[in-house]
């Protein structure tokens, strides 16, 4: 009794110390980023500097550091909401031993980062490319105010769909299977693989939010960071994921009239 009590007491500590340090590198790197000032845009926007190259930076260079700080920031935002599921895959491979069940619960962990390390590489190269129009397109640049408010109200909207039930269910729910897999290390990695895809899914939408009014904006962080753990986490996660969406409509047509000069 003595010896699960201490292990769960080493997870949930380990747990804490990883989200402790994401926490305070993403607040650190929120505060440099912050003190560099954007590009001034047609339209009274600045363009964020996590999709443009710091002097003598190569684009290699620019897009491991993007990738660097999306992994640290992708930590600090999904570990509240993580903790339940890698607490329940750790319980139903317990029996193979401490150190061994935490190894594989480790493999979980990296299977379901590794979904969102992919997001980050796709999302870099298509961030830059959509800077590089707006810069070449005043046009389309003066647009972009409402264009923002648009894909947030999008974003709202997806809330609602049943694509989002889907996936907000299977993020919420232990698997059925859980208990069947098989205790090695390529069962654990495919479990993280699937759990990962299953988040990313269900937080497209609000992530894209994130990615819209700015990658390393603290407000906005904190903000879906809050909406992803209430709805995975809250009795009545569906009934909150409409509340949210409910929000983000209604903050999504605020943002169009204010564009507009309603």
């Amino acid at each position: 009794m003595d010896s699960e009590r201490n292990s769960e007491r080493a997870f949930f500590a380990v747990l804490a110390l990883l989200f402790a340090a994401s926490t305070a590198v993403t607040i650190s790197w929120c505060a440099s980023m912050s003190a560099m000032r954007g590009m001034p845009m047609p339209g009274g926007w600045t363009m964020s500097m996590a999709w443009m190259r710091m002097p003598g930076q190569t684009w290699a260079g620019a897009a491991a550091s993007f990738l660097g700080m999306w992994v640290v920031m992708m930590a600090a935002m999904m570990l509240p909401s993580l903790v339940p599921a890698l607490w329940r895959y750790r319980r139903a491979v317990g029996n193979t031993g401490e150190a061994r069940s935490g190894r594989l619960t480790a493999l979980v962990g990296a299977g379901y980062f590794l979904v969102w390390i992919a997001f980050g590489v796709a999302v870099f190269p298509l961030g830059v490319a959509l800077a590089a129009v707006e810069m070449r397109l005043p046009a389309l640049a003066r647009a972009v105010p409402i264009l923002l408010g648009v894909a947030v109200l999008i974003a709202g909207a997806f809330q609602f769909t049943a694509l989002k039930a889907r996936q907000l269910a299977c993020c919420r729910q232990a698997p059925r299977r859980i208990r069947t897999l098989a205790a090695h290390a390529g069962a654990a990695f495919r479990y993280g693989l699937r759990l990962g895809m299953h988040c990313a899914l269900c937080c497209a939408g609000l992530t894209g939010i994130l990615l819209v009014i700015g990658v390393m904006d603290l407000r906005a962080m904190a903000a879906v960071t809050a909406a992803i753990t209430v709805e995975r986490l809250a009795p009545g996660g569906e009934r909150a994921a409409r509340a949210i969406g409910v929000v983000v409509v209604a903050a999504g047509l605020f943002l169009i009239a204010q564009a507009a000069g309603l």
